[in-house]
Order: C-alpha cells, then structure tokens, then sequence
C-alpha cells in the first residue's frame, strides 16, 4: 500500500509540473480543465488495469483499448471545445481529434502563443496527460525494477511545455541581491528532478528494508545497521542534490543572454522560404510585354493600404537579396485568433488573387486578423503563416486564381526619415543590425563620401534625393519590350542589364563617378548615368543606409496611392505585374521602419557624349644594346636518353582504394557488433573485478553472484527476496546447492574464508556456469544477453558485513550466547 501511495504522490507532483510547463503554451481554462479531467481517466484507466483481476489478467492490450475508448469518449469535448455543441459538429470534431493525433504536434509548433482552445490544437496536450499518467501511474506502482522508468515518463510530461513553448523563457526574478534567471523553467526542472530522486530513493530503501525483513524471516540472520553507514548514504544524497540545485540555477544564469533553442525554431516554413526564388531577382521578368496586362491581385474596401506588402528581404549574400530563413531569422507562426489591433491607420480589405505566383501574400502592417474564403478556405488557413518583425505573410498552400480573403491590420505611423536618428551598426542579415552583411562597393563608399551631408536621417535623405535625381528608369536590356515604358512615359529607351549583385551595384556607382569626372556633364548639369530600376536602386539605398548605420531592409510589394509623380500606382485597386514596386524600410533609433521609395526619374535621360582626352604621354628610356650569351639546347637524344633513365614512379592508388574499402568494411562491423562486444566486454570486467576481490569472501560472494548472473543471462529467474539455499533448489542443479552453501558459510560463518577456498569456488563456478546454455545458439544469446545486468532477479543475497563481530545470530545462537555468559 506505501508503494502504491509513494508513487501516486510522484506522479501527483509530475502532472502539476507537466501543467505549469506547458501553461504558456496555452493560456486557457480549457487547458486547466483538460489537465485535471484526462490526468483522473488516466488515473482510472491505471487502477483498473492494476486492481481489477479480470482486467490485469487481459494483458497489456486492454490497457491500449481502455486508452483508446477514453480517447474516443472525451476526445472532442476536453480537446476539440469547439465542436461539441450538436451531434454534427461532434462527428467532425472525431474528424479533427483523429488529425490532430497525427499533425496537431507539428501544427502546434506553427502557431501563435498561446493557442488558445484553437481549432484541434490541444490533442497533444491531453495525449500527454491521459497516456502519461496512466503510463507513469502504471510502472510506478510495480514492484520490480521497471518501476524506474517512470521517471523518464515524468520528464517527457515535463518537457513537452519545455519543447513545445516559447522561444524566451520568463522574465528574471529578483530575491534580494540575488537574480534568478528563467524562474519558471528552472522551478519546473528543479521540482522534476526532486521528485524522481526523492520517489527513486524511498523506493530504493523501502525494498532494502522488505528485503532485509523477509531474509530475515527466512533464515533467522538480522543485520544492524551502523551510524556510519546512514550518514555516509546521507552525505551522498546530499552532495548530490546540492550539486545538482547549483547547477540548475548556475546554466540559467550563464546561458541567459543566449537564445532559447525549442522546437518552434525548426518549424514552419523555412525550407519553402529557403527555396523559393527571390521576388527581387525576378523583378525584371514582369515588365516584359507577355506579363505586362496580368493581374496579380485586386484590393478593395472601405480601408486600403496605401502600400501592400508581397516580400520582405533582410538578408544580402552579395549576389541576392532574400528573406533570411536560417538561425536567427525572423520565425513566421500560424495566428490561433484575431489579435487585438494597434495604434496606427486602420486596414479592412478584400483582397482577391489572380496570376499570383509563389509563396508570399498580399499584406499590410501589423496583421489583427484574416479570414479566407471560397472552396480553398480550409486549405488557405492551414498554409498561411506571417511574421509581425517582418510585417510579411506567406501561403504555403499556393495561390490559385480567384483566391480570396479578407485582411483586417494597422499600419503604424513613423517619424519622418530627416529626423530620425540611426541606431548604429552597418545593418545585417536579419535586417536588425545584428548580423553582419555583405560590404558594400568601394565605388558606393567613394560615392557616398563625396555627396554625403549632414548625419542620421536628413544624410540618407539626401543621397537618395540625388541618387534618384541622376539615375534613370529602365526595365529592359533591349528595346523590344516597350510596354513598360508607354504606361511610365518613357521617352528615351536605354539599355540595362538585369540584377543586384555587388558587381551590379560596382557598375552603377562606376558610372555616376565616371559621369560627374566629365567636364561636359559638369558644363550641362546633366549627371543622369545610373541607369535600371527598382531593383538595382532598392539595392543601393539599403546598402547606402547600412553605411550610415540604419538597419535597412526591402520591401516588394505595390502602391495604390502615392502623392509622388514618379511612383506608379495600381489603378483602382487592380494591381497588375507592371505595378510592382520595390522600396526600401530602415529603422530608425526609435525601432520604427520608414519606408523610402528609391524609384530613379525617367524625363532627362542620360547623355551619352563623352569628351575626348589627349593621348598620355610617356617618355621613353633608351638603353644601350647588351650581348647575353644563351647556352645552347641540350640534343634531343640527351633529353630521351635521361628520360628513359628516370625510374618508374611507383603507383600507390590501388593501395588507398584498399585501404578505403577496408576501412569502411570495419567501421560497418564495429558499428554492427560494436554493442554486442560492448557487453562481452563490461561482462570479463566484472568477472574480472569480482575474481580479483581483496577479501576471500569477497570473492567467494562475488563467485555466487557471477553464477546467478549466468544463470539470468541463460533465462533462469528464481522468485525474489529469496535466500541462496532456496535460490540453488529453483535452479535445479546439483552444484548449486554446493555453491549456496559454500557462500553462505564464508559469509556468515566466524571463521574467515581462505584464499584457496576462494580459488576452489571460483574453480566449480567456471566449470558449472556454461552449464545453463546446451545448445551453441544458447551459448551465444547467453554471452551478449543483458538480463544479468537489470537489478532484481536472482541477486537477491545480503551484504557482506567488514567483520564476522556485525552479525548478529537467530533466536537459537542468542540463546546459546545467553546461557554462556550466565
């Protein structure tokens, strides 16, 4: 009965832990509700299994069946809430409880914390704490060694609120002078690992104390235990948990400025992110005339955006602007609910796709809620994930034409750029200032140098003004796409190259410099020569920003209203392929992104006169004539004969392939029979450490055991709590008895053991211990078996005591004493 209560208790204090760990998660009554009613089915389903003989005799199938049942039963009203209002919505709650048993752990790593009651999202958390109390309830109420592992099914119940939750652990928590980092994680850490030890430990010493009372029953030897021994085991208790508490709260501290790595981090969608095309890099392909009349999209309503939002990119590698998607990237999540909106202009539209290509969504500012509609709505709420640092939303499940949802957000009002102040740094991948990019041109710094006034924001004002006012507009390499340039009315065509590399970027610069170098350019006022798009001139502004020290990112998207006439806009809300735009968002010290257009002019094109230069005069040293004598070739028979002479080169290629092939040939082996040699191994050591025993009866004990250890290796258990001479009669053997009760005379006998007593037992215990195994498979399973190494079975003999004074004899032998000293 104290077994059943001790481990009630651990698994008591592990369900609470489980709940505090996984609160964050959640947030929710729902969830509290879920805890305590699936931890008492699963209490139920555990003293069923265990209490009721027609269940326990059923197997361990019935304990899966009643599990099942349990979650068939209650499956949709404590995790599928929203479901259980009528009989329909209860059969397609079944639906969502069946899918989320499969997907909703994956599901719930790409959502928003908390979650909520959302949609199917508790499903893990009440396989957790109906499997896992029933599971720990069921192996902490045996009575062998296998009741261990409840441990290790409290601290999966514990870490799945760890795995599963937030990226940053809780705030710190001030005692005093002292500062305690992540309280929360480590409280939930400490209390798992103080549980386990304490319900270990008891567990430990109630079967020693059984052990020992039921030895003594049997064979009338009691042992007395010492004060030295219960404060040596104490002091080991101790030590042990005080090291672990120190280091519990030591690893939060030094890890506290290091990111939190959880599950959520390696989720979402990354690897489409990863993989998907750069919507700067394919740019310049809609502005050709086959693209030029698609519509991508429509956005319509009584709130639209000013500016809609496809991509965000953050990272440059030197060749590619993208959106980062490695460590320390931005994290894209599921939204579980409508989000309370922000402070700013509010956004209500419809937004309705139509050639949309890729993975990006059509978005704007800070998101507060998205509703999808038509047959596809489903399918476009599972795919669809958004980022808040970025402001970006991305669909996974792909666009079709006629797509429709409705976007609710905020767009927050910034400061105007010439007053911001710049954070400092030289930006970087994640667009924050914190990682380090690509360096920019040395041609753009020379540029910069030379143009740059003032600091901060009203410097980067500024250079764009003037890196717009000299570049010009061009979407072609060639004149035989002109569509672009009726709707911008471009009157002079000039040819640009397509890209955003440094190279690119080096070329436009180049340019500007070589242009503002020519006295005509300076005679005309003409300095247009940095010719291409939005593209390049995104590029060059982001780069220009980090310079000065603004994070900088950029933005593709679209415009439906503008008050620059330079800028194009989607007419009506229709924004077609020719509509994209890119611009450029920094951050000021604030933390507020400004948007700032970078779109060159396109009325004064650039001059191609160049002034002609003088031919460099360089003088010419005359030298006087010299005379080098040259040897003579050598013949060209020398030359074959001293080349028949060389000696062969040894060819050594086929000796490494060998090599090679062997090497790999051994590693497979070791990493097949590595274990199996492992055990072979840790088994001679122990043969070895026991043969080898200071003491004779030592090593006339450790004799016995290695014969009941082959015994178990071969498949012979004897019942526990049994003494060797009952043990030897289980095994059956004639030499058993022997050996039961040659050990028991060097243990407890007052006469002490000899060294050839020991040499003679461990003699008879290698000639009798193979005895167990017949046949050579037998033999075989028996040498790698690990039965032998579990505790419990038939090791079951008492300790051996230092001196023969210990021990104390039976009723009998005190009598004996009694009369004596009479």
């Amino acid at each position: 009965m104290r077994r059943i209560v001790a481990g009630s208790l651990y698994v008591a204090v592990v369900v609470v832990l489980a709940a505090v760990a996984a609160w964050p998660i959640y947030r929710s009554g729902a969830f509290l509700v879920l805890v305590v009613v699936s931890s008492a089915l699963g209490a139920a389903v555990a003293a069923l299994v265990t209490f009721v003989p027609a269940f326990r005799r059923a197997g361990g199938w019935t304990t899966v069946g009643l599990l099942a049942a349990a979650l068939l039963v209650a499956g949709v009203p404590l995790a599928v809430p929203g479901r259980r209002a009528d009989a329909a919505s209860f059969v397609q709650g079944l639906g969502e409880l069946g899918a989320g048993l499969v997907v909703g752990w994956k599901d719930l790593l790409t959502v928003e914390l908390p979650v909520g009651s959302y949609r199917n999202l508790l499903v893990p958390a009440l396989v957790v704490f109906l499997v896992g109390t029933a599971l720990a309830l069921l192996l902490a109420w045996r009575t062998d060694a296998l009741a261990a592992l409840a441990v290790a099914v409290g601290v999966a119940m514990t870490g799945f609120g760890l795995l599963f939750g937030r990226t940053e652990v809780s705030a710190p928590l001030a005692l005093g002078p002292m500062t305690l980092f992540a309280p929360v994680e480590t409280a939930v850490g400490l209390g798992s690992l103080a549980a386990g030890v304490l319900w270990l430990a008891w567990r430990t010493r109630d079967a020693r104390v059984r052990a020992l009372r039921t030895a003594a029953r049997s064979s009338g030897v009691r042992l007395r235990r010492t004060a030295a021994a219960d404060v040596r085991r104490t002091g080991i208790g101790v030590g042990m948990v005080a090291i672990a508490v120190i280091a519990a709260l030591a690893v939060p501290a030094a890890a506290a400025s290091a990111p939190r790595d959880v599950l959520r981090e390696s989720t979402g969608p990354r690897l489409e992110i990863s993989r998907a095309v750069s919507p700067l890099a394919a740019y310049r392909a809609m502005f050709t005339d086959a693209a030029h009349d698609q519509l991508l999209f429509s956005v319509t309503g009584a709130h639209v955006p000013e500016r809609v939002r496809l991509a965000v990119l953050d990272s440059y590698d030197g060749a590619v602007f993208r959106t980062a998607a490695g460590a320390g990237a931005s994290s894209f999540v599921r939204v579980a609910s409508t989000r309370g909106a922000g402070d700013g202009e509010r956004v209500d539209a419809d937004i309705v796709v139509g050639t949309l290509d890729g993975i990006w969504m059509p978005s704007a500012g800070a998101l507060t809620a998205v509703s999808f509609e038509g047959g596809r709505a489903a399918a476009l709420a599972d795919g669809f994930y958004v980022d808040d640092d970025l402001a970006a939303a991305v669909q996974t499940a792909g666009w079709q034409p006629g797509d429709a949802y409705r976007l609710e957000a905020t767009v927050a009002p910034t400061e105007s750029l010439a007053q911001a102040g710049a954070p400092g740094g030289t930006g970087g991948g994640t667009g924050d200032g914190s990682a380090e990019s690509a360096p920019a041109p040395a041609s753009l710094r020379t540029w910069m140098q030379e143009h740059v006034t003032g600091t901060g924001g009203s410097a980067l004002v500024g250079l764009v003004a003037l890196l717009r006012e000299r570049g010009y507009l061009s979407h072609a390499l060639t004149d035989t796409q002109t569509a672009w340039m009726t709707d911008a009315g471009v009157d002079t065509f000039v040819p640009s190259a397509a890209g955003h590399s440094l190279a690119r970027i080096d070329q436009l610069f180049t340019a500007l410099l070589d242009r503002e170098q020519d006295p005509r350019a300076q005679a005309s006022g003409n300095f247009v020569a940095a010719i291409g798009d939005d593209e390049q001139f995104s590029v060059a502004v982001a780069l220009l920003a980090r310079e000065l020290g603004f994070p900088a990112r950029i933005v593709v998207g679209a415009r439906t209203a503008s008050t620059d006439a330079e800028l194009t806009v989607c007419p009506s809300g229709s924004c077609g392929a020719a509509d994209l735009s890119a611009w450029v968002e920094v951050r000021s010290d604030r933390g507020e992104w400004i948007p700032v257009d970078v779109t060159p002019q396109h009325l004064q094109a650039p001059s191609r006169e160049v002034t002609a230069q003088p031919d460099p005069t360089i003088g010419t040293e005359v030298r006087p004539d010299t005379v080098d004598e040259a040897p003579p070739p050598k013949p060209a028979q020398e030359d074959a004969a001293a080349g028949a002479e060389r000696p062969a080169t040894l060819d050594l290629s086929w000796l490494w392939a060998a090599l090679r092939t062997t090497g790999i040939v051994l590693a497979v082996a070791a990493l097949v029979a590595g274990p199996f040699l492992l055990v072979i191994a840790a088994k001679a050591l122990r043969r070895r450490s026991r043969r080898t025993a200071g003491d004779p009866r030592e090593r006339i004990a450790g004799g016995w055991d290695e014969y009941l250890d082959a015994a178990a290796d071969a498949g012979r258990r004897a019942p526990g709590s049994a003494t060797r001479v009952e043990i030897a009669q289980t095994l059956d053997a004639p030499v058993a008895a022997r050996l039961a009760a040659g050990a028991d005379a060097a243990v407890f006998s007052a006469e002490p053991a000899t060294d050839d007593d020991a040499t003679e037992f461990w003699r008879i215990v290698d000639q009798e211990r193979g005895g167990f195994a017949r046949t050579r498979w037998q033999r075989v399973r028996a040498a790698v078996s690990l039965r032998s190494f579990v505790p419990g079975g038939l090791r079951r003999r008492p300790p051996v005591t230092e001196s023969p004074s210990d021990i104390e004899r039976g009723s009998r032998a005190q009598a004996d004493a009694a009369r004596r000293t009479a």
